[in-house]
């Protein structure tokens, strides 16, 4: 399944998705992390030095590799180039899947090591460059990421988590539609509840799946605060960690000695995670994602690449789960 954190800057959207992240592989869940942030944080926060975290390679910057491998032999997309961040898969693409080896995890993905052996996949955007300053946007960075969840075919028990960017950029391509759930991290305050009215009203005619995570709640007057401003859309809140706390110095204890509260709010968000698969409507899922294709491609797309790009979506093809046991093409 695949779930956003979201959120606005500095509410904890990176450190609660990585002690997610955290959780799931503990529990030898296979799990593909992405940091879709333009301020790479999600490998620190999962324990990389920054060296470490430096040296990951930027998605962004392994387009044409990933448009190539993609492509695979669909007839509908004579070359890579035509390719834009919301091409959709059709008949001869190849997918990606959660558990395999493909020439895209080779070149954009590194294993993680956590406690006991655990491992997770990270692939992230990577930052801006020198050249990218002054003639760039963010969104330029992110396409990567769009364009491989449109690609990728994910079944029960596997978990892409994306740590997205703060705010409500992600609304400015169809990216906020490719998840099973979206846990929206909020403060108690006004500004951390603020972007949750964005999001709910930017994702209300999308059948986003919504819930609220408060954080840094600390006692019974922040939780009746954000009851009064978000009520059923909130799911589950954190509060005070002093094993987030040593994890934020690049110390963190054992995994196991989470705070018991806190190990609790994770399990009830994968419950919310994995019920929310149980519901995806696969062939909605694939006509939003044909949606925002054609809007891209009339708005920019089009011009841009000089092609016809309605002519690359396949009207019989539906991205499910019957997917994921079928042969790649050569």
């Amino acid at each position: 399944m695949k779930i956003a954190f979201v959120g606005k800057g500095g509410s904890g959207k990176t450190t609660l998705s990585s002690l997610f992240i955290r959780h799931l592989a503990a529990g030898r869940a296979p799990v593909l992390a992405v940091d879709a942030d333009i301020n790479q944080h999600l490998g620190a926060a999962l324990g990389l030095d920054e060296a470490e975290s430096a040296a990951l390679p930027a998605m962004g910057a392994r387009l044409p590799l990933i448009k190539e491998y993609l492509r695979g032999a669909n007839p509908r997309i004579p070359a890579a180039e035509t390719m834009i961040k919301t091409t959709p898969p059709g008949q001869g693409s190849r997918l990606l899947r959660v558990v395999e080896d493909n020439p895209v995890y080779e070149a954009c993905a590194r294993p993680v090591r956590l406690d006991d052996d655990a491992s997770v996949r990270l692939m992230v955007t990577g930052p801006f460059t020198d050249a990218d300053l002054g003639v760039a946007c963010y969104h330029s960075k992110v396409g990567a990421v769009e364009l491989c969840l449109n690609h990728l075919v994910d079944g029960p028990g596997e978990y892409v988590v994306v740590d997205m960017t703060a705010g409500s950029d992600s609304f400015a391509s169809g990216m906020f539609t490719r998840f099973d759930m979206t846990f929206l991290v909020a403060e108690p305050t006004r500004k951390g509840v603020s972007v949750y009215r964005q999001y709910k009203e930017y994702a209300r005619d999308f059948g986003v799946a919504l819930k609220v995570v408060g954080n840094k709640v600390q006692g019974d007057d922040d939780l009746d605060f954000l009851r009064a401003e978000v009520g059923e859309d909130l799911l589950v809140t954190f509060g005070h960690s002093d094993w987030v706390r040593a994890m934020e110095k690049g110390r963190p204890p054992r995994f196991e000695l989470l705070e018991e509260a806190n190990r609790r709010a994770l399990e009830t968000l994968r419950a919310a995670a994995d019920a929310s698969y149980e519901r995806r409507d696969w062939r909605r899922y694939t006509r939003q994602m044909v949606h925002f294709h054609l809007k891209n491609a009339e708005s920019w797309g089009n011009a841009k690449t000089g092609a016809d790009l309605a002519a690359q979506v396949d009207p019989s093809f539906v991205l499910d789960e019957h997917l994921l046991g079928a042969p790649q093409p050569v």
